[in-house]
């Protein structure tokens, strides 16, 4: 059984800043993109990072160019994180890690976790 555990979340001001965890763990032979998405109320879940397990990444068009927002992974500790700085009103969500994986040796198989708060306050 592969999980996905996020931690990080939580309230902060305006241009404050957080760093959100994901680990997996359980049966893994490898994971190749680990990302994270968000969905804040009303709207449909959206992405908001990626990264391969080469390092390449990927923004959504709605972080992207905002310098204050970076994803980065260890592969040896099988965990994604996002560093979020000078955050906006408009950036509350609950953020959701998802991951490629390859458990035992069969897949691969798309997995998330159960999602972390995150709630920016003007």
């Amino acid at each position: 059984q592969v999980q996905l555990v996020e931690s990080g979340g939580g309230l902060v001001q305006a241009g404050g800043s957080l760093r959100l965890s994901c680990a997996a763990s359980g049966s893994i032979f490898s994971i190749d993109a680990m990302g994270w998405y968000r969905q804040a109320p009303g709207n449909q879940r959206e992405l908001v990072a990626r990264i391969t397990s080469g390092g390449s990444t990927k923004y959504a068009d709605s972080v992207k160019g905002r310098f204050t927002i970076t994803i980065s992974r260890d592969n040896a500790k099988n965990t994604v994180y996002l560093q979020m700085n000078s955050l906006k009103p408009e950036d509350t969500a609950v953020y959701y890690c998802n991951a490629i994986i390859i458990p035992g040796g069969w897949g691969p198989y798309e997995y998330w976790g159960q999602g972390t708060q995150v709630t920016v306050s003007s």
